[in-house]
C-alpha cells in the first residue's frame, strides 16, 4: 500500500491481542484429515472450557445457495466440528441457516422454496445428520418464530433486526463461514454470515439502505444474543471462491489449504481476508472483470443490489434503493465492514498466529503478519 493511500484512510486504535489458529489441509482432505484439522485449529485458540456437559451448541454455516463448498460451508468441516463438540460433552448440536434471496423466498404466509433442499444439494444435509446433529431451518418454524433485537447504540440500522428464536434457546454459538468473494459486499467471511439469521423484512432494510450496508453488516454482529453466546469462528479454507461470489466464481485450490479459527470474529476475518486476497491476486485476469467479479464495478454492484431489493420488496424498492459503494478489489484497510468492526469491537486486534504444524510455510506466516498489522500511518494518536 502506497503511503499516499494510507494517508487517505481513517485512523484506528490498536486493540487487544487475539490468537488465530491455523491448521494445514492437503487438497481433497478425507473426513479424518478434516476432523483433525478442525480439532487442531480450534483447540489452538480455545480449550472449550465454556462447554459444560449437556450444553446445546448452535453451529451457523453458510447455505446461501444449493451449490457445494466453497459456495457454501464445507460439509466435512461442519461434521468435524459436530464430532469435536460431542466428544467434549455437548448434549445437543443444532445446525441452522436460511438461504439467500435468489434461491429462496420467505413471506409471512409461507415459503415457495426450502433451505432444507438447498442444504441437501450442497451436500450438507446428511453430513450433519450422520455426525449426530439436528437441523434448524429458520423458515420452517414460520414467520412468527423470529424475535427483534437491536444492535449497539449509534448503528445505521433504523429498526431492530428480526432473528430466529432458536439462537435464544441454545447455550453457545459457533460460526462456520467460508472464504470467498461477494458480488455486492466484496467478500463473504465471518461478519457477513450474520445475514443468514435475518428474516426477509430485515434483509430488505439491509439492502435498501445500501449506502451503509457494509457498516450494518458489522453492526448486526453486536445484537445482545450474539455478543453473549458467540464463542468461535472457524473456516475450512482448502478451497477459496476467489472471484464473483457468493454462489459461483473462480475457485482456487491451494497446494496446502488451511483451517482458520479464532475466538475473535474480527481477527478471524482479518486472516481469512488476507487468504482471500492472496488467491484473488493469483486468479486469472478474465475472472476479475465487471461481469465476472461484479463488486469490482459500481454499476454492476448497484444493479445487482437493486435486483435484490426488487425480489424482497417489489419494484418500488428497486427505484428507491440507495446507492452503495463497491469494492474494486479486496483490501484489508479499505474494507468498510472491517473498519466498522474495528470501531465496534475495541480496535484493530494484534494477531498472534498459532500454526498447529511446522508444515505451514514460515513465509506465509510472515506474509499474514505483515498484511494484518495496523500500518503506522493509520495508528490513532
Amino acid at each position: 500500500m502506497a503511503d499516499s493511500d494510507v494517508q487517505e484512510l481513517v485512523k484506528f486504535r490498536s486493540g487487544s491481542s487475539a490468537t488465530v489458529g491455523l491448521a494445514p489441509l492437503n487438497p481433497g482432505p478425507s473426513p479424518q484429515d478434516m476432523d483433525q484439522a478442525i480439532s487442531d485449529a480450534t483447540l489452538a485458540v480455545d480449550d472449550l472450557r465454556w462447554l459444560q456437559p449437556g450444553d446445546t451448541v448452535f453451529i451457523k454455516p453458510v447455505i446461501n445457495s444449493g451449490r457445494p463448498y466453497p459456495s457454501t460451508t464445507s460439509a466435512l468441516a461442519v461434521a468435524g466440528m459436530i464430532r469435536l463438540l460431542k466428544k467434549r460433552g455437548a448434549g445437543r448440536v443444532v445446525v441452522g441457516d436460511m438461504s439467500g434471496v435468489f434461491h429462496f423466498d420467505q413471506k409471512p404466509d409461507g415459503c415457495k422454496s426450502s433451505t432444507r433442499e438447498l442444504a441437501k444439494s450442497a451436500e450438507l444435509l446428511h453430513a450433519v445428520e450422520d455426525a449426530g446433529a439436528e437441523w434448524a431451518f429458520f423458515e420452517e418454524s414460520g414467520w412468527d418464530s423470529f424475535h427483534e433485537e437491536h444492535p449497539a447504540h449509534g448503528s445505521h440500522w433504523q429498526k431492530g433486526l428480526m432473528l430466529p428464536n432458536v439462537i435464544r434457546e441454545v447455550d453457545h454459538i459457533v460460526s462456520m463461514p467460508r472464504c470467498g468473494r461477494h458480488s455486492l459486499l466484496g467478500n463473504t467471511l465471518g461478519l457477513k454470515s450474520v445475514v443468514g439469521y435475518m428474516r426477509f423484512d430485515t434483509r430488505l432494510q439491509y439492502h435498501h439502505a445500501a449506502s451503509s450496508i457494509q457498516e450494518k453488516t458489522a453492526e448486526a454482529n453486536t445484537v445482545p444474543t450474539l455478543l453473549e453466546k458467540q464463542r468461535l469462528t472457524v473456516t475450512a479454507a482448502d478451497k477459496v471462491l476467489a472471484t464473483f461470489g457468493p454462489h459461483s466464481g473462480h475457485v482456487m485450490v491451494p497446494q496446502q489449504g488451511l483451517v482458520i479459527a479464532s475466538r475473535s470474529m474480527v481477527a478471524h476475518d482479518l486472516i481469512s481476508l488476507a487468504w482471500l486476497i492472496l488467491h484473488w491476486n493469483q486468479a486469472p485476469w478474465s475472472s476479475k472483470l465487471a461481469l465476472t467479479d461484479p463488486s469490482s464495478n459500481k454499476f454492476t454492484t448497484n444493479l445487482a443490489n437493486r435486483m435484490v431489493c426488487g425480489v424482497l420488496g417489489g419494484w418500488s424498492r428497486v427505484m428507491s434503493a440507495e446507492t452503495m459503494e463497491h469494492s474494486p478489489r479486496p483490501e484489508i484497510w479499505r474494507d468498510r465492514t472491517l473498519r466498522r468492526a474495528f470501531e465496534l469491537f475495541g480496535g484493530v486486534p494484534t494477531i498472534e498466529l498459532q500454526p498447529t504444524q511446522s508444515s505451514i510455510s514460515p513465509q506465509l506466516l510472515a506474509e499474514f503478519a505483515s498484511m494484518v498489522a495496523l500500518p503506522q500511518a493509520m495508528r490513532a494518536a
